[in-house]
C-alpha cells in the first residue's frame, strides 16, 4: 500500500448489514455477515494503520425520495421498503466499522449505483494525489462493481478485498469478481500486509 493509495468503504451500513436493516444484502447468512465485517474491519485497521486516506460511501436519500431515481429495479425495490432514509437509523454506519473522526477519513454521501456519480468522490481523491483504490464493499455486484468500473475508466488503479465485500448470493459475489477480474486485481485482506 503506497502513499498514494486510498480504501473507499462502500455502504457498510445498518441497513445492509445490521440483521435488522431492511436491505441486508448477503447477510443473512450469518458467516457471510461475520466474514464481511470481519475483513472489512481489518482492511480499515490496515489503513489506518498507514495512515491511508479511507471514504467511507453511504447511500442515502431524503425521506420522502425525490432524490431517488426510480429507473431501475434496485432503486423502486429502495423506496418499496422504506430503505436508506436520510437522519434515520439504517443510513448510519455499522457501530464496529464507522468512520473516525480525523483528517485522513471521509464521508461521501450518494444516491445512485458507482459511488462517483453526482459526488465530491474524485475530487477528494484528486487532492489527496491518490492513483490507487483499494476497495471493499457491499454489494458485490452493485455498489462495488460499479464504482471499481467508474474508478478504472477515470484511470485509477483498483485492488479489490474479496472477503470485505458481499452479494445477494455467493454465486453474484463469485461472477462479479471474476467479471472484475478483466480490469482491477482481487485479493484478500490478509494479502494487504504483503
Amino acid at each position: 500500500m503506497s502513499e498514494r493509495t486510498a480504501v473507499l468503504a462502500l455502504h457498510y451500513q445498518n441497513e445492509v448489514l445490521h440483521p435488522g436493516g431492511k436491505i441486508r444484502v448477503g447477510v443473512d447468512d450469518e458467516t457471510v455477515r461475520e466474514r464481511v465485517i470481519a475483513g472489512a474491519g481489518r482492511m480499515l485497521e490496515l489503513a489506518r494503520e498507514r495512515r491511508l486516506p479511507i471514504m467511507h460511501v453511504r447511500i442515502a436519500f431524503r425521506p420522502d425520495y425525490a432524490d431517488c431515481p426510480r429507473n431501475t429495479p434496485i432503486f423502486r425495490k429502495t423506496i418499496e421498503l422504506g430503505a436508506v432514509k436520510d437522519g434515520e437509523w439504517g443510513t448510519e454506519f455499522l457501530s464496529p466499522l464507522q468512520p473516525l473522526a480525523c483528517e485522513r477519513e471521509f464521508v461521501v454521501t450518494h444516491q445512485r449505483i458507482s459511488a462517483f456519480a453526482g459526488t465530491p468522490l474524485e475530487q477528494l481523491l484528486r487532492m489527496l494525489d491518490v492513483r490507487h483504490l483499494i476497495v471493499g464493499g457491499v454489494a458485490t455486484h452493485s455498489v462495488v462493481e460499479h464504482t471499481v468500473r467508474d474508478a478504472t475508466d477515470r484511470g485509477y488503479e483498483v485492488t479489490i478485498v474479496a472477503d470485505a465485500c458481499a452479494a445477494g448470493s455467493s454465486d453474484a459475489h463469485d461472477a462479479a469478481l471474476r467479471s472484475l477480474a478483466l480490469i482491477a486485481d482481487v485479493t484478500h485482506v490478509q494479502d494487504l500486509t504483503a
